[in-house]
C-alpha cells in the first residue's frame, strides 16, 4: 500500500519501510525525534533528496492524519470566524455535527467514541480529547483507507483510553490501516502488531522475531541524559500571612440547566499539594478555573485564593502574578507568533507574546528554566514550529519563570514522552522539597499520582450533567 525504501530528507531517513493495507503500525519515539515529520512522509508531503522512493498504491485523499496541529489549525480557524462582522454570532460557529457527513450521523461509532451528545456544540468548546475523537471519527465516515494518529490518547481518562483503543480496533478489523504516532511505550496498544522506532531522524522498524531486541531499542529511547539541576526560585511562602492558600467555600457553577459543579468546598493549607482527579466531564478543569480567575463564575462564588475573595477589589492580574498556570486551554490560545524564549519570558507578564521591556535579569532566568528543560538550543526556535512535546515543555519553564506561590497543572504531561514526563514528575518533587510552591495537579494518568500529594480530590459528573463539560 505504502512502499518507503532508502529516503532521506534533513529531518527524517528511512531505509525501509512497507505499510500493508489492514496493517496497525505503532512509531515510538521522544520529543523532538522526528516523529512529527513521519506524517508528511506518508502524505507525500516531505522532501527527499532525490536517491529513495516513497511509492502509494493508493490515492493521498485516502490517507487522513488526526494530529494537534491539525486540531490548532482548526481551533483558530474558528476563532476567526467568530471574529468577523459579516456574519451573525450565531451562524459563525461550526458545530461538531457539520464535520461529519449527512449519512453518517447516526453511525454507532459516534457512540463507540461517546461523541452522541456532543454533535451539537461548537468546535472550540470541545476539549482536546473530544475534539480529536470527532476528527478520527470525520476521517473514518468519510472512508480514509490509512488513518495517521498523532498520541491520541493524551487527555483522555482511563475509561475513555479504553473505550478509544477499542472503537479503533473495530475499525482496523474491518480492514483500515492505522499508523500510531507515540510518545510512551504505555499508550502502545495490545492489538498493535508491527513496530517502529524513530530516534535522532532516523526510523527503525523492528523485527516481530525478536522480541529481546525489541524491547532493547525501546529502552534505549528513554535512557535518562544528563540534565542541568532545576533553577532556585526567589519567593518563598514562609511568611505567607493566612491559613489558607485557596478557600472555595460551597461553589457551583452551571451553564444553563447543565451543572458541572454542585456545592464543592474546598480549603487548602500552604503547602498542601493536592491531586485532582475524575472522568473527563467531572468538572476538573472548571475547578481550575475558579481558582485562577479565568471562569467568571469565580466572583459569584465564594472564592477565597492567596487570601483575596474574587469580586472584591482584587486585580486578577495581582493574583496571577502568584500563580504559574499549565493548561490545554492555554496552549490552545497560545497563537502569537514568537519563539521559545519569548514564550517563557511572557510568564513573568502573564501574558500571550510580550508587549513590555524584557530586563535582562528575567532573559537570564527564562533561558536557566529553557536549559533545564532540556530545551537549551531552541530558545530562537519560532514556538508554533516545534513539536507538541517542545511546546508544552516551553509552556511549563513559562509558569515557573515567576517563582510562583501556587502552581496550577492542568495535565501538564500531555503530550510529553515518557522521559520527559519522568523529568517534569521530579521537578514536582524538586519544588516539595523546596518549600515555596503549593502544587494543584491535575492528572488522567495513575503513575502520576506522587506520594507528595497530602490531598486527592476526585470529582464526580453530577447527577444530571450529560457530559457536556471538562
Amino acid at each position: 500500500m505504502i512502499r518507503i525504501t532508502a529516503f532521506t530528507s534533513p529531518d527524517l531517513s528511512v531505509d525501509n519501510w512497507a505499510i500493508s493495507s489492514g496493517d496497525a503500525w505503532c512509531v515510538v519515539g521522544p520529543n523532538g525525534s522526528g516523529k512529527q515529520f513521519i506524517d508528511r512522509l506518508l502524505l507525500g508531503q516531505l522532501e527527499g533528496d532525490g536517491q529513495g522512493s516513497v511509492t502509494h498504491e493508493l490515492p493521498i485523499t485516502a490517507i487522513s492524519l488526526v494530529s494537534f496541529e491539525q486540531q490548532q489549525s482548526i481551533f483558530e480557524r474558528e476563532l476567526k470566524l467568530a471574529a468577523t462582522d459579516l456574519l451573525p454570532e450565531s451562524e459563525t460557529a461550526t458545530r461538531a455535527i457539520d464535520f461529519l457527513p449527512t449519512d453518517k450521523t447516526n453511525d454507532p461509532l459516534l457512540d463507540a467514541l461517546n461523541l452522541r451528545h456532543r454533535l451539537d456544540r461548537p468546535y472550540t468548546q470541545l476539549s482536546t480529547g473530544e475534539s480529536r475523537k470527532l476528527l478520527i471519527a470525520q476521517a473514518l465516515l468519510q472512508g480514509a483507507k490509512v488513518l495517521i494518529l498523532d498520541n491520541p490518547f493524551d487527555s483522555l481518562d482511563h475509561k475513555a483510553c479504553e473505550n478509544l483503543s477499542a472503537a479503533l480496533k473495530s475499525v482496523w478489523e474491518t480492514g483500515t490501516t492505522i499508523v500510531f504516532l507515540l510518545s510512551n511505550r504505555s499508550d502502545i496498544p495490545q492489538w498493535c502488531g508491527a513496530l517502529a522506532t524513530v530516534q535522532n531522524g532516523l526510523l527503525t522498524c523492528l523485527d516481530d522475531d525478536e522480541p529481546a531486541q525489541k524491547e532493547q531499542f525501546l529502552e534505549a529511547l528513554f535512557s535518562p541524559t544528563d540534565q542541568p539541576d532545576w533553577p532556585e526560585q526567589a519567593k518563598h511562602l514562609a511568611d505567607f500571612p493566612h491559613e489558607y492558600i485557596i478557600d472555595i467555600a460551597n461553589a457551583s457553577v452551571s451553564y444553563g440547566q447543565q451543572i458541572v459543579l454542585r456545592d464543592l468546598t474546598l480549603q487548602l493549607a500552604p503547602l498542601e499539594h493536592t491531586l485532582i482527579t475524575g472522568e473527563n466531564g467531572a468538572g476538573k478543569s472548571t475547578l481550575l478555573g475558579l481558582i485562577t480567575g479565568d471562569n467568571p463564575q469565580s466572583y459569584n462564588n465564594d472564592v477565597r485564593v492567596l487570601g483575596y475573595r474574587r469580586g472584591h477589589g482584587e486585580s486578577i492580574w495581582e493574583l496571577k502574578q502568584q500563580m504559574g498556570i499549565v493548561s490545554s486551554e492555554l496552549h490552545r490560545f497560545y497563537r502569537v507568533r514568537c519563539d521559545a524564549l519569548t514564550v517563557v519570558c511572557s510568564g513573568f507578564f502573564d501574558s500571550i507574546g510580550v508587549y513590555e521591556q524584557i530586563s535582562e535579569v528575567q532573559v537570564n532566568i527564562a533561558k536557566q528554566w529553557l536549559q533545564a528543560a532540556g530545551l537549551r538550543e531552541h530558545g530562537s526556535a519560532p514556538f508554533h514550529t516545534m513539536s507538541y512535546g517542545e511546546q508544552r515543555l516551553v509552556l511549563i519553564a513559562r509558569a515557573l519563570v515567576k517563582s510562583p506561590l501556587l502552581l496550577v497543572l492542568d495535565e501538564p504531561t500531555q503530550g510529553l514522552d515518557e522521559l520527559n514526563r519522568s523529568r517534569i514528575l521530579d521537578l514536582l518533587t524538586t519544588l516539595e522539597n523546596r518549600r515555596h510552591t503549593t502544587l494543584i495537579f491535575v492528572s488522567h494518568r495513575q503513575d502520576e499520582y506522587l506520594p507528595l500529594f497530602k490531598r486527592h480530590l476526585h470529582l464526580k459528573i453530577p447527577v444530571n450533567e450529560d457530559k457536556d463539560f471538562k
